[in-house]
């Protein structure tokens, strides 16, 4: 159920307030769904914070559904970004690579960025398969996974697709565990748990 949110414009400065509409909407909707979920906030607060009216929205996002979709594109697409960034900063390494992604993980989350976070968020609200957002989440699980699986067989080590299977769950459960734990920092045992993992894998 969709509740009316009172929020402040996140486009109050005249830098802001210069984006094109379309921008000004999905930097929006990114601020009011991490913070409240995709179903927790509707088209009216999202306009209203972006500056614009539902008209203008629906212009450039036909249905809330499509909004949604583009908003876990954008962070699907932060995700992607990272896997090439590690792949440049130890090029034909894959150990070192896994270590920096599971780096990166840790790192975001104890800093607050809520991009993977905000993916798991949206998986556990978005259960319609026909949903265009289900269809990105899904896309995006395919890519990491095939990516580790990709690392994990130039890495040598035996039964690379289950080491791979393996640490994917590692990680999706650590960020599942990250937003539903009060206190506790669960991604800050990966590097560990991933070390007698990978061990375990060793010829």
């Amino acid at each position: 159920m969709e509740v009316k949110i009172a929020e402040q414009s996140v486009h109050s400065s005249p830098a802001a307030r210069a984006l094109p509409p379309r921008e000004r909407i999905l930097i929006a909707a990114r601020e009011l769904f991490a913070r409240h979920g995709v179903h927790g906030v509707g088209v009216e607060a999202v306009a209203e914070a972006a500056g614009t009216n539902k008209m203008t929205l629906y212009r450039h996002f036909e249905s809330k559904d499509l909004l949604v979709a583009e908003y876990l594109r954008g962070l699907a697409a932060e995700g992607a970004a990272i896997w090439c960034e590690i792949e440049n900063e130890h090029p034909g390494e894959p150990l070192a690579q896994i270590d920096a992604w599971l780096q990166r993980i840790a790192n975001h989350a104890e800093h607050g960025n809520e991009s993977g976070c905000a993916l798991a968020s949206a998986a556990m609200q978005i259960t319609d398969p026909a949903h265009p957002g289900r269809q990105v989440l899904e896309a995006n699980t395919r890519q990491h996974r095939d990516n580790l699986i990709r690392i994990c067989r130039a890495s040598g080590l035996a039964e690379p697709e289950l080491l791979a299977d393996q640490l994917f769950l590692m990680i999706e459960g650590s960020r599942v565990a990250w937003q539903n734990v009060e206190g506790g920092k669960p991604t800050s045992t990966l590097a560990a748990l991933a070390a007698g993992i990978i061990a375990s894998h060793r010829r």
